[in-house]
């Protein structure tokens, strides 16, 4: 009896690389980003994207290193709250989408970043793109 198998992680690219700068926005107009999260391996896996915790910044370089959840921040203005709903991840100005799903095996997913410029002044987020079963 032959038993054989092959062992992998996920593998996978994330385009344009951080960040996501929308630049200056006029007041009351909305603009998109379109990111591109491609599966480049030969196991399908499931992505989540979430805010990044309050110490984000500390832990950016280090996950960045060893391949782990991807940051993605985006920037603009103001007022900051957080709501997820029906596949829609809200972050102040910022609307992400899809928020989750999953990829086949060399397939992939553009996911929507829009900022809606309602109010004057700058605003930072971090969110991170977490594949599930890395």
């Amino acid at each position: 009896v032959m038993v054989s198998a092959k062992a992998e992680y996920s593998k996978y690219s994330i385009e344009p690389a951080s960040p996501i700068d929308f630049g200056a926005v006029i007041k009351g107009t909305k603009e998109t980003q379109t990111v591109v999260l491609e599966n480049k391996g030969m196991l399908g896996f499931k992505f989540r994207i979430h805010r990044a915790p309050k110490e984000a910044s500390a832990l950016e370089s280090k996950s960045s290193k060893q391949g782990e959840s991807a940051p993605l921040p985006t920037k603009h203005s103001a007022k900051k709250s957080s709501s997820l709903t029906q596949g829609h991840l809200n972050l102040g100005m910022f609307t992400v989408s899809p928020c989750s799903g999953s990829i086949r095996p060399r397939g992939q997913q553009k996911i929507t970043v829009e900022c809606l410029a309602e109010q004057e002044g700058t605003c930072e987020e971090q969110l991170y793109i977490d594949i599930l079963g890395r």
